[in-house]
């Protein structure tokens, strides 16, 4: 009898162990999942300020306007977000104490305590803030169509911008795509408007050009991972390159100069002036599938300011090509958008909104990546190269992502710094787009799954103190969004 209640107890006290168990791994899978953390930057002073944790709770009827999450319907694989590497920037960081410099390089590459920036531009030569001396290409050899007095020299200078992104890698891990307003002078017709295309005797020399500044960047520890032949070709103010020329320098030189060498880099097409462009200009060159077979993704700007629905477009024409915005900016004279500000450089946080409604926007609408323009400008909105034969004007102030007075050695991080990092620090390379629906007319937000799991959901409120609710799996939370700013939650998947 004794033996029975023992082997009755020894069964019962098992199966309540097997259950506290089971229940104990229930429970933690559950407060895993029901766990979201919280930032918020806003008009009332947050800075990507942890709001803390809160929790999902079972759905319930409470009388919110609701966004739904729903990672089962996906969308666009985004590669990520950054700024452009100049000379202009690189000046302005020397002007600090090195502490203080490593502390912006950290603020913008950093994933945990930055932006996290994941990818960036670097221009081939020379462009507008090339502003560490004259105008000037890595051959400016007049004839030297075998590249024998080729150099990259300046780029290794200490405003150089070989030196600026090495640097960089030291606080981060980004990809680079690289564009170029120029080819040497001596390719063109000439530099009068209009002249500005590249004489055909010339394709073999460029495209050696291209190959030996990929081969001389990599031997100097620079990686560039996607080259983009001309940047806003085919207008009046850079090379006046058609967008057919462009798709026989590719079928014909370029992609078979870089297969011949064994480069890993990819192509990209376009750097337009603006989003409409690209639907203009780039079927008489994709539409040959000669030129679309070696092209990786398709590159646009943002001067339009709000033709997002220009790249839904572009999506449905070419679905398996991803679509980058690869530069924007504010720039005076002439550069801004209707009820832009008025002086530059801005230190205005609100100004953060326009940008961060921007990049919402254009994630929406099918990109994939997202860069601004100058990363980093001083108190003047410069300095700035001077060559208006190449396009590049005098006065011409603009924005960045981050002010340095060169003068006082202050540091400010724009209003666009704080809305750009709650994407770039919390969607990571890889993330994908996923449903995100309802809400109302005031928030303007997009969800994404990391592919670690995690969900991560941005909302932009455009007005005053509003609450709303987050339904997700059958659980929801309510969460009051600040007047003004923008929300990051972010949330286990699994």
């Amino acid at each position: 009898m004794t033996r029975k209640k023992n082997r009755e107890l020894f069964i019962q006290t098992s199966a309540i162990f097997l259950w506290l168990i089971a229940y104990h791994t229930v429970s933690s899978q559950q407060r895993s999942i029901g766990t979201v953390e919280v930032y918020v930057s806003s008009q009332s002073g947050d800075r990507l300020t942890h709001h803390g944790n809160i929790r999902f709770s079972p759905e319930s009827s409470i009388s919110l306007p609701a966004i739904n999450v729903n990672e089962e319907k996906k969308f666009q694989a985004v590669a990520g977000f950054g700024a452009t590497f100049n000379e202009a920037g690189m000046i302005c960081l020397n002007a600090l104490e090195p502490k203080d410099r490593d502390n912006v390089f950290k603020s913008l590459f950093d994933s945990v305590a930055g932006a996290g920036f994941t990818v960036m531009k670097s221009p081939i030569a020379a462009c507008d803030f090339a502003s560490a001396g004259p105008w000037y290409s890595y051959d400016d050899t007049p004839g030297d169509t075998l590249m024998a007095h080729f150099s990259i020299e300046r780029d290794k200078g200490t405003n150089g911008l070989i030196t600026f992104i090495k640097k960089a890698a030291q606080f981060g891990k980004f990809q680079i795509e690289s564009p170029m307003d120029f080819a040497p002078d001596w390719m063109y017709y000439s530099l009068k408007p209009g002249e500005k295309h590249i004489k055909p005797q010339y394709y073999p020399a460029l495209a050696r050009y291209y190959l030996q500044y990929l081969e001389s960047y990599r031997e100097n520890g620079v990686a560039i991972n996607y080259l983009n032949l001309f940047n806003e070709a085919n207008n009046e103010w850079y090379s006046n390159v058609t967008y057919t020329e462009i798709g026989v320098l590719v079928k014909n030189y370029v992609a078979p100069a870089l297969r011949s060498s064994g480069a890993s880099v990819e192509l990209q097409f376009g750097e337009t002036a603006n989003r409409p462009e690209a639907m203009q200009k780039f079927p008489v060159a994709l539409d040959d599938p000669q030129v679309r077979k070696y092209i990786n993704s398709l590159s646009v700007h943002g001067y339009d300011w709000n033709k997002f629905s220009t790249l839904v477009d572009l999506h449905s024409k070419y679905p398996e090509l991803p679509i980058w915005q690869t530069e924007v900016c504010y720039a005076l004279p002439g550069n801004i958008p209707p009820k832009g500000p008025s002086t530059l450089p801005v230190y205005d946080f609100d100004d953060g909104e326009f940008w961060g409604n921007m990049i919402m926007n254009d994630l929406k609408s099918w990109a994939s990546a997202w860069i601004y323009w100058n990363m980093i400008l001083d108190e003047s909105g410069g300095p700035w190269l001077v060559s208006t034969e190449h396009g590049d004007p005098d006065n011409n102030r603009q924005h960045p992502v981050v002010i340095i007075n060169r003068t006082t050695k202050k540091i400010y991080y724009t209003g666009l710094y704080y809305y750009l990092s709650h994407f770039s620090r919390f969607v990571r390379p890889g993330a994908r787009r996923i449903e995100a629906a309802g809400g109302t007319a005031q928030l303007n937000f997009a969800a994404f799954e990391n592919k670690d799991s995690s969900i991560i959901l941005n909302i932009i409120n455009n007005g005053g103190e509003v609450n709303c609710r987050i339904a997700w799996k059958k659980m929801m939370l309510a969460r009051r969004l600040a007047a003004h700013s923008i929300t990051t939650l972010k949330w286990n998947g699994r």
